[in-house]
């Protein structure tokens, strides 16, 4: 097992140690689309919403050099008629971007990736052929190992977050994805399939078309995704009984997510928390994200204080989500700041209505702390 090539089953088997809502149908999903044209999948969703829990699963489940059976054979997979044709059959390229980013200056990103896969890879296979570039290094891989890869990139989008003062570092990282995921000789040959995660969908500029090829599902349009993105109420109402939580409680402040055909989708570290800690607060605060909450209400268009001020009394607001550039920095209008408010999970959207409404008890007060905050720095000044 390496750290980048099958990093085995450590990370899941972890999880299932403790308190597991079972959401291993996702690989139902992942099965279908192995070897098809359906085969680059990218999922985003707001941090502690799963992302991590769900790519480590999946690692788990096709790594071919572990036997993860005893941790799945007791879950909702095991009754798929897929599920042995899969089960630890593949070599597994997986990525968390935000930890290569700890191990790696961002001006040598992409190049430590690519000398430690080939480092694992030649390791694993001595008879590998090298070749000059990497992809065509995987290709060799694959045909050396007679199996396709599954390849996992959780936070993809963390290193253009990162280098948003570096457009050349973006292209350069961005250029390495392309390489992989269009490559019309290559693709087909080296990966069964591809799973990435990330905390906003793909850019629309064109300046992310090299992985414009992926069927994503987002926060707006999680489709058959949906029931992965969070706790749905019954999982929350089993969660609730087996540990003897106020369920009345628990929906109040962590609910109010809902997308097609799914009426409630609960925070899952929220509650995981409030299970543990006894406590009904706000986790949210914990949170990277919410340190940014602040500058993105306070950006200057017109009617965006008031729309906020609606949302905290409880108003929905009518949203536009179809101009929204998918980055951090790019806002035309008060549609774009709260576009990027629902993939950072601090608005709910419904889909059917194209509104916005703040889900909860603990995100309302978030909003009012942002609010109090503003309002002392305007006094000071």
């Amino acid at each position: 097992m390496g750290n980048y090539i099958n990093p085995g089953n450590n990370g899941f088997s972890e999880i299932r140690n403790d308190v597991y809502v079972d959401k291993t149908a996702l690989i139902s999903q992942i099965n279908q689309i192995i070897n098809t044209p359906r085969r680059l999948i990218c999922i985003s969703r707001p941090r502690r919403f799963g992302k991590s829990f769900a790519a480590q699963m999946l690692c788990a489940y096709y790594g071919k050099t572990c036997d993860s059976s005893m941790l799945f054979d007791d879950l909702a997979i095991a009754g798929d008629a897929q599920y042995r044709n899969h089960l630890n059959r593949y070599d597994v390229i997986y990525l968390d971007m935000t930890e290569v980013i700890g191990e790696a200056t961002i001006t040598d990103i992409v190049p430590y990736i690519q000398r430690n896969i080939v480092r694992e890879l030649a390791e694993q296979y001595p008879a590998l052929k090298v070749a000059e570039g990497f992809a065509a290094t995987l290709a060799n891989a694959a045909k050396t190992a007679k199996n396709k890869f599954i390849m996992i990139i959780d936070e993809r989008d963390a290193p253009i977050r990162e280098a948003k003062e570096h457009p050349d570092l973006q292209k350069k990282y961005l250029e390495f994805l392309r390489s992989l995921f269009k490559n019309s000789g290559m693709t087909s040959k080296i990966f069964a399939a591809a799973y990435m995660t990330g905390i906003l969908p793909i850019k629309k500029d064109g300046s992310q078309s090299a992985i414009s090829d992926f069927w994503e599902y987002s926060m707006i349009k999680p489709r058959q995704f949906g029931k992965y993105v969070g706790f749905t109420e019954d999982e929350v109402k089993n969660l609730c009984c087996r540990y003897g939580s106020n369920f009345a409680k628990m929906k109040q402040w962590y609910d109010g997510y809902s997308f097609q055909n799914l009426a409630s989708v609960y925070n899952p570290n929220s509650v995981m928390k409030a299970l543990f800690n006894h406590d009904f607060d706000s986790y949210w605060t914990q949170t990277s994200a919410a340190e940014s909450l602040m500058g993105y209400i306070n950006l200057d268009f017109d009617g965006l204080g008031k729309t906020i001020a609606e949302l905290i009394g409880g108003v929905e607001a009518k949203v536009d989500t179809n101009g929204f550039a998918n980055d951090l920095v790019t806002f035309r209008d008060r549609n774009d700041v709260l576009t990027l408010l629902i993939h950072l999970g601090y608005l709910a959207y419904n889909d059917e209505t194209q509104t916005v409404h703040i889900p909860n008890k603990e995100i309302r007060l978030e909003f009012a702390k942002a609010v109090r905050q503003t309002k002392r720095n305007d006094t000071i000044l």
